[in-house]
């Protein structure tokens, strides 16, 4: 296996960080583009590995779309397909092949769908058979398992005869994608109501517009946690703004705790380091792909802080709860459920002189352990894997002055 090396490396100096493109809004703007033909001029789209393959299967269109290790790109794509009369067989990666889809699918085959499963039922492999008439134009639907279900509804529901209600039930997690989402599509001239937990469009037509995609604000919570744990540095971010759509903007307020100050300036964001807080509990609810980017920064700062709203972190790249559980022993810190669905950070005990992390084929995991350079001399296994979401990732961390090794 690939790894790298990262020298103990405690401060550096002023530094600019050209961040990636969200790979969030990239996704989403590139259904709806496809939904109004490619008719619109978008620009700074994601170099990220699921957003290229989303354009690669979107512009070759394939009687089967292989998605690779990509979630959303298999939840949208899947939507699009089935809604659009598009006789498709979606599949991907074995991990793929083990995350959940049932919820979507019955959705969509309550609105008129006919789709089937080609190996175990709820999962991929599926089969996309058609769309002969809307059947239904209200439906439920569960908030507290993967907003990109509902996401990937919202986005073909202007388009359908009838238009879309969806009504979420139970608790609804990461509100902010699926306002996003709707933002996204009011962009595009799509109106909607959301009104409690009931979402309406009616049916209408997206409109063809310009588009510039903003810099990816969960590839930005990396930076922050490094600045948060090293001993002197500053950071400026660029292409992120103050009003941003993603939900993951919601570092600046954790980081404020941990030690981080944000200042917006024209371009992107100022990172100095500040009075450090404390952080003793945060819901992840609304913003779960931070979870482990603050996980460590607790670990390395000698925060103990309670997480709640990990649900959804069981049924992402890998269980990312065991994951952290694991890779955070190494260091002699802990995150343990001491009651349902809170689980307390216990900070880092007694480093060792070096570390190894494994990452589970999770970009996340890999990028959120980085920081641990600061205090150790660290190998993280399988490298490539940030490819997922942020290709440039360790050479964004040569800008910084380290110098990572590749071992094959």
């Amino acid at each position: 296996m690939n790894t790298i090396e990262l020298p103990l490396t405690k401060a550096f100096g002023k530094t600019r960080i050209p961040l990636p493109s969200s790979k969030s809004e990239s996704n989403r703007v590139l259904i709806i583009d496809a939904l109004t033909h490619g008719k619109n001029n978008l620009s700074n789209l994601a170099e990220a590995r699921d957003t290229q393959t989303m354009i690669r299967l979107l512009q070759i269109d394939p009687e089967v779309y292989d998605v690779l290790d990509a979630g959303t790109t298999m939840r949208f794509l899947t939507a699009y397909a089935a809604l659009n009369n598009k006789k498709k067989t979606l599949t991907g990666t074995p991990r793929m092949c083990e995350r959940p889809i049932g919820i979507l699918v019955d959705a969509l085959r309550e609105i008129g769908a006919e789709i089937e499963y080609t190996g175990e039922e709820g999962y991929p492999p599926l089969r996309i058979k058609g769309f002969k008439g809307q059947k239904a134009n209200e439906i439920s639907i569960r908030g507290d398992v993967s907003s990109q279900y509902i996401s990937a509804l919202l986005m073909n529901a202007p388009l359908l005869p009838q238009g879309l209600i969806l009504n979420l039930t139970g608790k609804v997690g990461s509100v902010t994608y699926i306002t996003m989402t709707l933002e996204l599509m009011k962009a595009f001239g799509v109106e909607y109501s959301f009104e409690g937990n009931r979402i309406q469009i009616v049916p209408q037509q997206y409109r063809a517009t310009t588009f510039s995609v903003e810099s990816d604000w969960s590839g930005a919570s990396y930076w922050f946690s490094l600045l948060a744990v090293a001993e002197s540095g500053e950071l400026f971010l660029e292409g992120l703004k103050a009003d941003s759509l993603q939900g993951d903007a919601r570092i600046v307020e954790i980081m404020e705790h941990l030690g981080v100050k944000s200042t917006f300036e024209p371009g992107g964001v100022r990172l100095q380091k500040t009075e450090v807080w404390g952080l003793p509990s945060f819901d992840f609810t609304h913003c779960p792909d931070l979870a482990q980017t603050v996980a460590v920064t607790c670990a390395l700062t000698g925060q103990t802080s309670d997480f709640l709203g990990l649900e959804s972190l069981r049924i992402k790249e890998t269980d990312r709860i065991y994951a952290l559980q694991q890779e955070l022993a190494k260091i002699g810190a802990k995150m343990e459920e001491r009651k349902s669905g809170v689980f307390t950070l216990v900070p880092a005990q007694e480093i060792p002189e070096s570390v190894n992390i494994h990452t589970y084929d999770d970009h996340r995991m890999a990028m959120a352990f980085m920081p641990l350079m600061t205090r150790t001399r660290l190998t993280i296994e399988d490298p490539e894997v940030v490819n997922k979401s942020y290709p440039s990732f360790w050479k964004h961390c040569q800008l910084l002055g380290i110098q990572p090794i590749f071992v094959k």
